[in-house]
């Protein structure tokens, strides 16, 4: 069972800015996955996007987010920061997450979701296993998929493999 998605309007707007972060990125060349870390208070503090075309599969946003909420925020800041994402986070970018101690996410599309696209469109599964971030890090927060974001998201993903979404 998938965890619950009960947003209000920043929360959506952010959701939405981490879609439109994943449209850029494979408007770039790049795998369409975009995040953005929101402080306590509601205020955008850093977003990015997928950065993996020049080979280096570390170049996550997520795992952006976690290096620079580690440089920037204190613990308690941190703790209260909320990460908006157009994917969940896969487990190295959940591990991250963990260990820097940020708070809850929210994601519009699953990696049960993602898995199962790739699935249906006949592609290989990828070198790690897509566990949900519950399964990582179960100390956090999460909330997800938004029916309507997905939808979004997978037509993303569709495009990057030239498959019909």
């Amino acid at each position: 069972m998938e965890p619950q998605l009960d947003l209000n309007d920043d929360d959506r707007r952010f959701l939405t800015r981490s879609v439109d972060l994943a449209r850029e990125a494979l408007a770039a060349g790049d795998e369409p996955f975009g995040s953005v870390l929101v402080d306590g208070e509601g205020r955008e503090l850093f977003a990015d996007r997928n950065r993996v075309a020049g080979g280096d599969h570390t170049r996550h946003p997520e795992f952006e987010i976690a290096r620079w909420a580690a440089e920037n925020l204190t613990p308690e800041q941190r703790a209260e920061a909320v990460v908006f994402t157009s994917g969940e986070h896969c487990p190295m970018c959940s591990a991250a997450h963990a260990w820097v101690g940020l708070g809850r996410i929210v994601y519009a599309s699953s990696s049960q979701q993602l898995s199962a696209w790739h699935n249906d469109w006949g592609l290989a599964p990828g070198p790690v296993v897509p566990l949900p971030i519950q399964d990582v890090a179960p100390g956090i927060e999460v909330a997800g998929p938004d029916p309507e974001l997905s939808t979004q998201v997978r037509q993303l993903h569709a495009r990057l493999h030239g498959v019909d979404g």
